[in-house]
């Protein structure tokens, strides 16, 4: 569809939504265009509680493969529609559920604390699940002897790890490929360029740690650089009043962070993060999953109940994430 006709797939997609009785929920991460025809945007916290909470029959998810598998998790009575399942991730398949049954078996007291960015299947084998916005709270919930298993997410876990100051937790050694590659560098580069900006970053971010040594040490201004979930960014940019800020995550973000604060420029540390997993879901594949009702998520009955209980544990601990 070319811009021109931009209207009419809109207008297609509320009407075939209405017909079907669906809700679309879409990720920070997805092009504007797909957030903008979405009933809701945010997080995987956040669209996770709405999956949850939705009376729509119909649950169509502009996002990842696994996002929308645990919207199926959440709502195993309802169709959940993703409009292209090849629509996978980087991190999620850094883990399998047998590599997860090993690991346990090397630590048979720990608790397992997976990152929602995994398939049902290690979910099944968790204890529970967590997002950037709720993973120290989540943490935090386990007795503070009993040693943790978080995955799959080195930077994340490396992140839990400070701000809980724990040191029982094993961290599997995952990552994504799009925010392992913001690096230090780039972020150096960028404040180098910018110094009065503030700095937005993902934990997920290979630069994450680094920055928080960099900001410790003076090289980065320490009182502007702050390491938030999207939705922590989300409700960060609505109280900034600087020039710019300077954004370290994947670069969808970036139209939720102005449509909230058209006053302050926001950049991206690194303007090629882009995920192409997430750009695969475009008009076309939205109109088409919604008039042929395709793709669908179908899971194994014993899968959803084994990993509806790791992510329900999350859903109910700490407060809701930003949506919109």
């Amino acid at each position: 569809m070319t811009v021109g006709t931009a209207i009419t797939w809109q207008e297609e997609v509320r009407r075939l939504a209405r017909e079907r009785d669906a809700v679309v929920l879409a990720h920070n991460y997805q092009e504007p265009a797909i957030q903008d025809v979405a009933d809701h945007v945010g997080d995987s916290l956040a669209l996770s509680r709405i999956a949850a909470s939705t009376d729509a029959s119909t649950i169509v998810f502009c996002g990842v493969h696994f996002m929308a598998e645990t919207a199926k998790l959440l709502s195993p009575d309802k169709t959940v529609l993703i409009p292209t399942a090849q629509a996978g991730c980087s991190l999620a398949d850094t883990i399998d559920a047998d590599q997860l049954r090993a690991w346990k078996a090397e630590h048979p007291d720990a608790a397992v604390v997976a990152y929602v960015n995994t398939t049902a299947a290690v979910k099944a084998e968790a204890d529970v699940c967590c997002t950037s916005s709720n993973a120290v709270e989540v943490v935090n919930s386990i007795p503070a002897d009993q040693p943790i298993l978080f995955l799959p997410d080195q930077f994340l876990g490396a992140h839990v790890r400070r701000q809980t100051g724990r040191d029982n937790i094993e961290v599997w050694m995952g990552e994504c490929h799009v925010h392992a590659g913001i690096t230090a560098a780039d972020l150096r580069a960028q404040v180098a360029a910018d110094p009065e900006a503030e700095v937005l970053i993902h934990p997920e971010c290979g630069c994450a740690s680094s920055a928080v040594w960099l900001a410790g040490v003076g090289d980065l201004p320490a009182e502007r650089t702050h390491i938030l979930s999207t939705a922590g960014m989300l409700d960060t940019a609505r109280e900034l009043t600087s020039k710019t800020a300077l954004i370290a995550t994947e670069i969808g973000m970036l139209h939720q962070l102005r449509k909230v604060n058209q006053q302050t420029n926001f950049l991206p540390v690194n303007p090629k993060a882009s995920c192409r997993f997430m750009k695969m879901i475009t008009p076309e594949l939205l109109v088409r999953c919604l008039r042929e009702g395709r793709d669908e998520i179908q899971l194994p009955p014993e899968t959803i109940e084994r990993a509806r209980r790791s992510v329900e544990r999350m859903v109910a601990i700490g407060k809701p994430a930003g949506a919109r």
